[in-house]
């Protein structure tokens, strides 16, 4: 071979062959006239053989028929190539038509300067006939450059510690286990940060699999997202997000291994796909454990974290819904010996008490055995064990986080992020920030100039957002008044209306003006927090796009913030009032408290608020978590069917892998948020008032069963693959959940002590009874004052007359007959003063028992502390070996080159003293 090329050499990418010229320093050698014949023989052995090679991958490649290849394929067309991520664009034919394509010239001809492959599918190919497919290969020299940039570790040599998960109840707990080959189908390795000059350290097989496929698309991802694309209006553009928002490309996702309902084919890798819907996403495996490690190596490992939360909160809570469960069964068993609504379904007692209207005018006199069956109801969730449940929360509430604690520490054991540095994801500079910046700034660690955007630039967004989310939750305060209102306006035409109808007759017992307000008020306020939750969560994302945050982690804790503290008052401010505020400003019937001088204030039932409670309780969480359900389910599910619909085939099994994908719904960069913020919404509601609603546990428990399995059947089946980002811990919703925490203590003492009837019957029974056969007997009469009829004033006193002198009302205060009439009695301070007792008292307890557990309980357990220090030991020590090893070769190189060059100088001296 005389020019330029003398022979082939093999690259570092696998399976291609490359020519390079002579004496580039390839190895063998090039002849060259300093060589001997034999060695120029030899070199052209070799290359005679490197060219059969070569032709032989020619031949495979121009054989392989495009046709039989692309239909359900994740390779390019040559088959060996494995597709790492697709961008998708449609021609348009507008006036900015030129512009995008330009970007889009610009943009692939900077991601091929990177060392990405690509390869274009015509428009003419699609389904669609519209749509045009980038696919992107990246080469083993691209992976190991930026594997070393992300600071991946990879394995370096199987670990050899025992694993600790031996469970003496193993046996028992057999049915719900997996398989070990689906829970842990790789053995556990002692890894170190990626190195591409100590590429020997690494156990590399195969380098076609060496990198998983999501350490392969996340590293992709990270070269689109600062991939630049040209300059517009004197500023630098780049990154895959800013084409997506202009629609420069439609899409940009990494592909699945393959179709969910069936494995794939040798020589094709193993369909992860296919054994996570198999294993985990149907709902016939709602017992069994996840397959966590994975999730993790399918999906990375922020989703798989996520799973492992939502799998640990899911198992915490069945404890909770048990004993919960056994709180409602006492107060159901002991519903027919409660003495309070005995006497007020008693005709003798209750029926003869005549209550004072509950509204203006139109709304008349009651008796007070018309809410006998919602007393009854009542003492399902007021009763003895609702003091014990509510500090059996408290309690759990502090072994929950804390065991997390635990829990969190080994899993970064597990899953090999014990150091892992959040700078390297979370606190990379976001795109859109490097973009916006003009300004320069000395980074004081680094000493390198970095982008940076000076205060004066972010202040009027800062003002924007306070001044959006204070008004969005002026709003909902709004909305909330609103509803009370329709609340106070409606009573009075469902108390005439239920007394003028016959044919409710049968239903009034049950359907009482009171019951029925409380329920039709409650689905209202349900209905308008969706409302506002649709609304709000488009204009957070908006708004905190337009602060420009410098990180991701920035990023998502001002979005975090904005959407939790609207959820908490969108959620829970309704049921704040009727816990802490409804019945509690009433006044008495002389002289009633009004709102906005127009409508009286609400009034509780005799038996109490709690039932009331309850009801919106049940309401807001039951219907939160069923619409949640419903639309992650049937949302995707529909568009995807839409879409498929419209494709030319018409089937899932004939159009290639990338449009299936393609025509999958998008997962997002907030997907996983709202995931984690419907967690702990629903974190709230069990917590927080769990002391009206012992049953709360159990209601999560049963949506999270669900909720697991929903959200791995639409994560397989119905979403695109989601990029694989790192993550060590769940993150600013840690410290949500422990200021949620504390919270609810002193929540569910305010609700024992002002909402239920416990604190009343207590004081009536050691201080006020005077029946020691039955201690409670008379209770009901105790709790009601006496109101002289004649004292009503012309705003409140109905419009029928009746033959009646005084009414009845819930409250203690002495009788008109008294020199201090309607003023609080003796009573009224004692409960007040025993209520705030038992506040103070529980509060004490529990704190002193949660910071007690929190002491006692170490965050990381003495056994993963060992195995970190040992895994670490290990690393250390193989690293030590290698580089030994390494540098004694070395040595022994040079040594020998020494000795060569000592024996020539040697024998040059032999043949002078010969010749003379």
């Amino acid at each position: 071979m005389s020019a330029p090329y003398d022979f082939l050499c093999r690259s570092r990418a696998p399976r291609a062959w490359v020519l390079r010229p002579c004496g580039s320093g390839t190895r063998p050698a090039c002849s060259s006239e300093r060589g001997g014949v034999a060695e120029f023989a030899n070199s052209l052995s070799i290359a005679s053989q490197n060219i059969k090679r070569y032709n032989l991958f020619l031949k495979r490649r121009f054989m392989f028929t495009k046709s039989l290849q692309s239909k359900d394929s994740i390779f390019f067309r040559d088959g060996i190539r494995k597709i790492d991520f697709v961008l998708s664009y449609v021609d348009d034919i507008k006036k900015e038509g030129d512009i995008k394509v330009d970007r889009r010239r610009e943009f692939e001809l900077n991601l091929r300067k990177t060392g990405l492959e690509l390869e274009t599918e015509d428009k003419r190919d699609s389904e669609d006939g519209r749509t045009y497919f980038v696919k992107i290969h990246a080469p083993w020299e691209v992976l190991v450059t930026y594997a070393e940039v992300l600071g991946m570790k990879m394995p370096i040599k199987e670990n050899d510690i025992p694993s600790p998960d031996w469970n003496p109840f193993s046996f028992v707990l057999g049915p719900l286990k997996l398989k070990k080959s689906v829970k842990q189908p790789h053995p556990e390795y002692f890894t170190a940060q990626f190195s591409r000059h100590r590429q020997e350290l690494f156990l590399i097989e195969d380098e076609a699999s060496f990198f998983p496929s999501s350490a392969r698309n996340r590293i992709v991802y990270y070269i689109l997202s600062r991939c630049p694309f040209g300059t517009e209006e004197g500023k630098k553009r780049f990154g895959i997000e800013r084409l997506l928002n202009s629609n420069t490309y439609s899409s940009a996702y990494p592909l699945h291994d393959g179709q969910y309902w069936k494995p794939s084919e040798p020589p094709n890798p193993v369909n992860e796909r296919y054994v996570l819907y198999k294993n985990w996403a149907r709902f016939s495996y709602f017992y069994k454990e996840q397959p966590l490690h994975l999730i993790r190596k399918y999906f990375g490992e922020k989703i798989g974290i996520y799973f492992v939360f939502l799998g640990y909160y899911t198992e915490m809570l069945s404890y909770a819904a048990v004993v919960g469960l056994a709180c409602f069964i006492y107060g159901l068993l002991s519903m027919e010996g409660d003495s309070s609504s005995r006497e007020i379904c008693d005709p003798n007692i209750g029926g003869q008490i005549l209550m004072c209207p509950l509204c203006d005018k139109l709304c008349d006199f009651w008796r007070l055995n018309s809410t006998c069956l919602a007393s009854k109801f009542s003492h399902l969730f007021d009763n003895e064990s609702t003091v014990f449940f509510a500090i059996f929360m408290g309690i759990w509430v502090t072994l929950f986080l804390e065991f997390w604690k635990q829990r969190q520490v080994k899993l970064e054991c597990e899953w090999d992020m014990v150091d892992f540095e959040e700078e390297q994801q979370q606190l990379q500079l976001r795109p859109e920030f490097e973009a916006m910046c003009k300004h320069r700034k000395l980074n004081p660690v680094t000493k390198e100039l970095e982008p940076y955007m000076p205060l004066y630039s972010r202040v009027p967004w800062y003002c924007l957002s306070t001044a959006t989310v204070t008004l969005w939750m002026s709003l909902v305060i709004a909305c909330m008044v609103a509803v009370i209102v329709y609340r106070l306006s409606v009573y009075a035409t469902f108390a005439t209306l239920m007394e003028s109808e016959k044919t409710l007759e049968p239903v009034r017992s049950i359907l009482t003006p009171q019951l029925t307000t409380s329920l039709t008020g409650s689905c209202l306020n349900f209905i308008v927090i969706l409302i506002l939750n649709f609304f709000y969560e488009k204009i957070s994302a908006w708004i905190t796009k337009m602060e420009i945050p410098r990180t991701h982690q920035e990023y998502e804790s001002s979005l975090t913030l904005k959407m939790f503290l609207f959820q908490f008052v969108n959620f829970y401010s309704s049921i704040f009032y009727v816990a802490f505020f409804k019945g509690k400003l009433v006044g008495y019937p002389g002289k009633y408290t009004y709102m906005f001088n127009i409508w009286r204030s609400e009034e509780c039932d005799p038996a109490g608020c709690l039932i009331e409670l309850t009801t919106q309780l049940t309401i807001i969480m039951f219907g939160k978590q069923l619409f949640g359900n419903i639309k992650e389910a049937i949302y995707p599910l529909i568009l995807n069917w839409w879409r498929r619909r419209k494709s030319r085939t018409n089937s899932e099994k004939l159009y290639s892998r990338w449009e299936q994908d393609h025509d999958l719904e998008s997962f997002g960069s907030l997907g996983l948020f709202y995931e984690y913020l419907e967690t702990v919404t629903q974190f709230g509601f069990v917590t927080l008032f769990v002391a009206s609603f012992p049953l709360a546990p159990l209601l999560a428990l049963l949506n999270n069963i669900i909720e697991i399995r929903v959200d791995a059947w639409k994560l397989t089946t119905q979403y695109r693959r989601p990029v694989a980002a790192k993550a060590h811990s769940i993150g600013v919703w840690q410290d949500i959940l422990f200021g949620m925490a504390v919270l609810s203590v002193a929540t569910n003492a305010f609700i024992v002590a002002f909402t239920s009837d416990i604190i009343p019957r207590l004081v009536y029974f050691y201080a006020y009874s005077t029946d020691t056969t039955e201690p409670l007997k008379g209770y009901i009469n105790n709790s009601l004052s006496v109101f002289l009829i004649a004292d009503f004033s012309n705003r409140s006193a109905p419009t029928e007359k009746r033959d009646f002198l005084t009414c009845r009302y819930r409250d203690y205060r002495y009788p008109p007959e008294h020199e201090a009439k309607y003023s609080p009695n003796m009573q009224f301070w004692h409960v007040l003063a025993a209520k705030m007792t038992f506040i103070i008292v529980m509060e004490h307890v529990v704190f002193l028992v949660k910071f007690l557990l929190a002491w006692m309980i170490p965050d990381v357990p003495k056994d993963v502390a060992e195995r970190i220090k040992r895994e670490k030991l290990m690393t250390v020590k193989i690293l030590h070996d290698f580089e030994l090893n390494k540098l004694k070769e070395n040595l022994r190189m040079n040594s020998d080159l020494f000795a060569k060059e000592v024996r020539i100088q040697e024998n040059k001296g032999e043949l002078a003293k010969s010749t003379m």
